[in-house]
């Protein structure tokens, strides 16, 4: 019997908010956090822009030794499961560590690390590279320091499928507990890639918006003016349990994660398939292993990052899988307000998620001023909308066409 799996914790740190309260009241307002770049001098840089998580103060939850020894994205990591655990209410202590675990997404994992070492060992030699090089720069680092900080000696992974890391971990803890290989998983995702090389990577490659002259509205998903997506950072960290271990532990429950949809586009490392295919087929598989008929999706939470590309080819494939009903389905971007945080996008989209289902608002998608014909779908423009929704889709999609689409529903 595959067992149920609920959402009783949640932690972020992002572009607008340290903590859960502080993000949701930020998301209903419609707030941007995009502004220009402090953490590097960016003078020389064609977008000067991103998505800064502003005056992070780590060790109000970290010990300096710990801290010492954690990239940025792996303390955003810590952080907020800080506040996810702390959420949840649950005491590792009281219960078999074998079956307490932790999956995390990351597209690029700790790139400041990476940058810092190598400048190291181009200006002083190979012999002055630091010992805590390769333990700060690895994935994985994240999930590790969350299992040691917890004592979580079950399931212990990473994933790292670009901007679809955080809902393909939330995805893999979702089965390692419908199976039984765990009762309780720390999942979601963490990025820290707005470095020189992470910006002037993403320039480059074309893909992020170029409007230095008013960051607030750059990232404007669905919109005719749309021009890239904004560069951010950040976690969004959850806890997943087995709906009996929670209830029994009377825990507070936001909502129960049903499906997760997983494909490939098999067409381009960085552009979507024009058609949407695999991303409808996403869709479609979470609603198929969640159980539900596609006309009771009332929500989803777009991958909706504010390229041209890619904007029209979500809603071409919203199209191809609810088809007349297209146009009632409520949909909305929190990209729109925090800019892109990569793989740490799942996570904190996922939490948005929880808390529309919880509460009976479905946040904005600010920047929307101008309509694209090609987008011609129910964005939830500009304001909050209050409508009790109890099925929602959460989408994310990554560069290696990596497609994946989570079912969330209320309880």
């Amino acid at each position: 019997m595959v067992r149920r799996v609920v959402v009783t914790g949640l932690g972020t740190v992002n572009p607008i908010a340290h903590s859960v309260p502080e993000y949701w009241q930020g998301l209903l307002a419609g707030k941007s956090g995009i502004a220009p770049i402090t953490l590097f001098d960016v003078s020389a840089f064609k977008v000067r822009f991103g998505g800064e998580v502003k005056n992070f103060k780590p060790d109000a939850v970290i010990d300096s030794r710990s801290l010492a020894r954690l990239d940025r994205f792996a303390q955003f990591a810590m952080f907020a499961a800080h506040e996810a655990v702390k959420d949840s209410g649950i005491d590792f202590a009281k219960y078999d560590a074998f079956k307490c675990g932790c999956i995390i997404g990351s597209g690029i994992g700790g790139l400041h690390e990476f940058e810092d070492g190598h400048e190291t060992y181009r200006t002083k030699g190979p012999g002055r590279i630091r010992p805590l090089v390769i333990p700060k720069m690895i994935a994985n680092a994240a999930s590790g320091n969350i299992s040691i900080k917890y004592g979580l000696r079950g399931p212990n992974t990473t994933v790292s499928t670009a901007c679809s890391s955080a809902a393909h971990a939330m995805g893999d803890a979702m089965r390692t507990i419908q199976y039984g290989f765990a009762d309780v998983i720390v999942s979601g995702g963490t990025e820290a890639a707005i470095t020189p090389m992470g910006l002037g990577g993403f320039i480059a490659a074309r893909a992020v918006s170029e409007r230095n002259d008013d960051p607030a509205t750059a990232s404007r998903p669905f919109d005719l003016n749309r021009d890239g997506f904004v560069l951010s950072e950040g976690a969004g960290i959850l806890v997943l349990e087995e709906y009996e271990h929670a209830k029994a532990r009377g825990a507070k429950i936001y909502c129960e994660i049903l499906g997760c949809g997983n494909t490939a586009d098999a067409y381009h490392i960085t552009a979507p398939h024009e058609d949407g295919i695999g991303a409808a087929e996403a869709m479609r598989a979470a609603c198929r292993e969640a159980k539900w008929n596609l006309d009771d999706v009332q929500y989803l939470n777009a991958h909706g990052t504010s390229t041209p590309l890619g904007d029209a080819a979500e809603t071409k494939a919203v199209k191809h899988v609810f088809g007349d009903r297209s146009s009632q389905l409520m949909i909305s971007s929190t990209k729109s307000m925090l800019g892109h945080l990569l793989g740490a996008s799942g996570g904190v989209e996922a939490i948005a998620c929880a808390l529309s289902l919880k509460h009976g608002v479905i946040h904005p998608t600010i920047n929307l001023h101008t309509p694209d014909p090609a987008c011609d779908l129910d964005y939830v423009p500009n304001t909050a909308r209050e409508v009790r929704i109890t099925k929602v889709l959460s989408n994310s999609f990554g560069f290696g066409g990596h497609n994946c689409s989570l079912a969330l529903g209320a309880i």
